[in-house]
């Protein structure tokens, strides 16, 4: 009898060990496949920001052309007048002469800080534009695939100031910054009856700031471009320096015939710093009404060294 409920206890044995094993066989794997169902999934990775032509250097792949304006101000400049559209249209034509060896990138330079006639409720000679506006062109300028610069008159305000206040813009990837120091007036200085000044010291302050947005915002080479009449405009340029990241250019804004305006570009790049490319300027009115011809774009490129920035106002 004994032997018989020992066989039995076995038998039941071997069917509860049966059962038990099928019973944990889906539970392992389920904690063989939970860890997989759990994981976090890998991100995916923030594009690099580029220029609008692609790649994250200017030169030597591109040559900069473009106009320069104010909305609905033709004394500022080719960009402002009538529709933006149609003078895009008309900017790529006029600047497709300027390839050569490189591929042209189009230029929007949006006069942001302009200067005033009086000084203005805070007495600092200059008027900032409605940011709105700054969208609409850099709207345009991503449509067109171009670089928009901001382009400032400080009159009796100070460079960085403007520069910090255009910060949002200026950390952009298609943004950067055009300095007018005819207008960077003194104490005691009013526009338009004496030219303004800027030093190399402040120049490379600016510099510094903007290889600084840069660095903290991954971005591209930024341009930094200075306008200047006349050499004596800037004193110390020698206190410029090369900044990471920055593209330095130094524009010549000579009005007249081709012969004065070859003579003033020839000073101007006998003493520009190495580390500073060359830009040239057109006046489609000015120009033709001092001299009764604009230069083409032919004659510019024979200009040496040959500029890197052609801008037509």
């Amino acid at each position: 009898m004994f032997g018989r409920l020992a066989s039995l206890l076995v038998v039941l044995l071997l069917v509860a060990g049966c059962s038990s094993s099928e019973s944990a066989s889906p539970n392992q794997e389920d904690t063989q496949a939970s860890p997989a169902a759990s994981a976090t999934p890998t991100p995916t990775p923030t594009p690099t920001p580029t220029l609008p032509g692609g790649g994250r250097e200017l030169f030597p792949d591109y040559r900069l052309c473009g106009y320069v304006g104010y909305p609905g101000a033709e004394g500022q400049g080719r960009l402002g007048i009538g529709d933006l559209e149609e003078r895009m249209t008309e900017l790529q034509g006029a600047c497709a002469p300027y390839a050569g060896d490189r591929a042209v990138m189009p230029v929007m330079e949006l006069i942001a800080v302009t200067v005033q006639p009086e000084p203005g409720p805070d007495g600092l000679w200059r008027e900032r534009i409605d940011p709105s506006v700054i969208d609409q062109w850099l709207a345009t300028a991503r449509e067109h695939g171009a670089l928009l610069l901001l382009d400032i008159q400080p009159g009796q305000a100070n460079f960085m100031d403007e520069l910090k206040a255009l910060e949002p813009y200026l950390s952009e990837p298609d943004v950067g910054v055009a300095l007018d120091p005819e207008w960077a007036m003194g104490p005691g200085e009013i526009p338009m009856q004496s030219f303004g000044s800027i030093s190399g010291a402040e120049l490379d302050e600016i510099a510094g700031y903007l290889s600084g947005l840069v660095e903290d915002n991954n971005l591209p080479e930024k341009v930094m471009l200075y306008h200047i009449l006349h050499p004596t405009i800037i004193s110390g340029e020698e206190a410029l320096t090369d900044h990471p990241g920055i593209v330095q250019i130094k524009s010549v804004d000579g009005i007249g015939s081709p012969e004065a305006k070859i003579s003033t570009y020839q000073q101007v790049a006998a003493t520009v710093p190495p580390h500073v490319y060359m830009g040239f300027k057109l006046f489609y009115d000015e120009d033709v009404q001092t001299s009764g011809v604009l230069m083409t774009p032919d004659e510019v490129l024979a200009l040496s060294p040959v500029p890197d920035y052609v801008l037509y106002e």
